[in-house]
């Protein structure tokens, strides 16, 4: 279980990394931008994705 949340921790992170990127690269080079957009974008999703069935998996464990 601990796994689960290290992981969405993990995919936070690097949401936080890849929007830090694309703002530095913005004004330098915009098509490189937007793909740290599409990451951080994808990391948001897989991280609420991973909360939702962490969740769902804690509640089933505990009725």
């Amino acid at each position: 279980m601990k796994s689960y949340k290290i992981s969405e921790i993990l995919y936070w992170v690097v949401a936080l990394i890849a929007s830090y990127e694309s703002f530095s690269q913005w004004e330098v080079n915009r098509h490189k931008a937007y793909i740290f957009i599409g990451f951080a974008l994808l990391s948001i999703f897989m991280a609420l994705f991973r909360r939702h069935f962490r969740k769902k998996f804690k509640n089933r464990q505990n009725p």
